[in-house]
């Protein structure tokens, strides 16, 4: 569904990372009525008495399984907590957005359309079939308008994994880039940088930024055995002439093996600060993946047999 002011003014920026109380609550209403409907009936099914056809959704399986599947998520889901363990400290709550996350792949994995075959009068139900296929995709749909509205930076795909959504410019540019540097070591570290960066696991994501800053040592060694020759090869090859632009080169290649050698990406002194902050990682990610792809894409066709 397609609401006026998305038509109006187009969606929301999908910035938000943590998953809100509302949007959980949301969920929770979602998940609940497909439990209604006996959309779970496929994998977990409630039977008939009589004759054992499908009539329905088995909770208390469903139940079993979420919990050793989803440690830590309790069922029947809350969407409220009691901090002091006392009714009038209610507060709006949500569990980790990891775990709502892997909770949303899990319904994905379990659900399907339920299909009215036949009205038994005497149990007053009706007997069911399932489309599988149909039920994962309306249940997408409604995660992924949530997601939207509220500006959540995920999505679920058509394959049922979540994924998370890059900001916008920057995101195409990452998602697009191919690298066939012809350093096979090289391919494979960017490769795996942006796989990780993409992953909705801030832990991973620290990973994806490890990874590229190895790409980024990687590529200073690729024109010449000596390191300092051969980055400054590659700078010139990417200035083309313009000495303004290759001094501005120089400073930011500088800039970011500083970074490199004292933000705990590349090594693990005492002296060393860790990045944790999910927007810094994000931007020192977006800085460094800018310039390594400058220096490729500029390098590539005149030294195309040594890389």
């Amino acid at each position: 569904m397609n609401y006026y002011s998305d038509r109006e003014q187009g969606p929301k920026a999908r910035i938000h990372e943590e998953i809100t109380p509302v949007v959980w609550a949301g969920i929770v209403g979602l998940v609940q009525a497909l439990l209604d409907t006996g959309s779970f009936g496929a994998k977990f099914p409630e039977r008939c008495l009589d004759g054992q056809v499908v009539c329905g959704s088995n909770e208390t399986a469903l139940a079993a399984v979420l919990a050793a599947e989803m440690p830590g998520l309790a069922w029947p889901l809350e969407t409220t907590s009691s901090p002091d363990g006392v009714s009038w400290t209610v507060q709006p709550y949500a569990p980790s957005t990891l775990l709502i996350l892997d909770f949303l792949e899990f319904v994905w994995a379990n659900v399907g359309k339920p299909v009215k075959v036949e009205y038994h009068s005497y149990q007053r139900h009706h007997h069911l079939r399932f489309d599988i296929e149909e039920g994962q995709a309306d249940f997408c749909d409604d995660v992924n308008r949530l997601f939207s509205r509220n500006g959540v930076a995920y999505e679920l795909t058509p394959a049922g994994q979540i994924r998370r959504i890059l900001p916008e410019t920057l995101g195409d540019m990452i998602a697009r880039s191919q690298f066939e540097t012809g350093d096979r070591l090289l391919d494979g570290l960017l490769e795996e940088s942006r796989a990780k960066f993409s992953d909705p696991d801030p832990l991973i994501r620290r990973e994806g930024l490890e990874r590229l800053w190895d790409g980024w040592e990687r590529l200073k060694t690729l024109m010449d055995n000596d390191k300092k020759k051969s980055i400054a090869m590659i700078l010139d090859g990417a200035a083309t002439g313009e000495s303004d632009f290759r001094r501005l080169l120089e400073d930011e290649a500088n800039t970011l093996t500083s970074v490199g050698n004292t933000k705990l990406i590349r090594h693990f002194e005492k002296t060393q600060k860790p990045v944790f902050d999910s927007d810094h990682v994000d931007y020192l990610y977006f800085r460094l993946f800018a310039l390594i792809t400058l220096l490729i894409r500029k390098n590539a066709p005149p030294y195309q047999a040594q890389w």
